[in-house]
């Protein structure tokens, strides 16, 4: 990638993040519902077993409405950042012990022997900061996802990978690099992408 090329990249990214952070809170604890009806309606979300999310911040879009109707078999996980760029996976309720990790995300403060590995996710929200058509996503440009989900690229099969947005983070086209895991569908708070079909219906 030129370095022009990832000097747009870094803008894109600001610009989509302050566009987000100015949303107003109704606005938000609206999406927030909204989002959390469309997670629950995709043709693929489990009704059982461990489903991952994330904690929100810098004004992502919250997962606490889908966390709280999840049905009752599903086991809600948060990532866990280990060594080398190694993500794990933890379960998580209200009122366990967290702490933050290394960019002050707070996650599940838990021994190793209860972490779980990627492929163990039935499904996996991820925060983004912009996403396209195609089903492409801009993340923070760690690599954390497309590393511990490199294995997705071999084929659509659990665990499907949806990322979760605000409408106003939507683009035409996003370069994709040769590392880049696709999402299968991406949620917002009006529509669902399946990328799986290429077909966009209303939520």
């Amino acid at each position: 990638m030129t370095e022009d090329r990832e000097g747009a990249r870094r803008q894109l990214r600001e610009t989509l993040r302050e566009a987000r952070r100015k949303l107003p809170s109704t606005a938000r604890v609206a999406a927030a519902e909204r989002l959390a009806d469309a997670l629950l309606a995709l043709p693929f979300a489990p009704r059982s077993g461990p489903v991952a999310g994330y904690w929100a911040t810098d004004g992502e879009i919250a997962l606490h409405a889908w966390q709280l109707r999840l049905p009752r078999d599903c086991i809600y996980c948060l990532p866990v950042l280990g060594k080398g760029h190694r993500l794990h996976f933890a379960p998580w309720r209200a009122g366990r012990p967290l702490v933050q990790n290394r960019f002050g995300i707070p996650e599940p403060d838990v021994p190793p022997t209860e972490l779980l590995e990627p492929e163990a996710m039935r499904m996996v929200v991820l925060p983004l900061v912009g996403f396209d058509r195609r089903g492409h996503r801009l993340g923070m440009g760690g690599g954390w996802y497309d590393r511990n989900f490199a294995f997705r690229r071999n084929g659509p099969a659990p665990p499907w990978l949806v990322g979760a947005a605000f409408d106003l983070q939507r683009l035409d086209h996003l370069d994709a690099a040769d590392w880049d895991v696709p999402l299968d569908a991406v949620c917002t708070e009006t529509a669902v992408h399946d990328h799986r079909s290429r077909s966009e219906d209303p939520a």
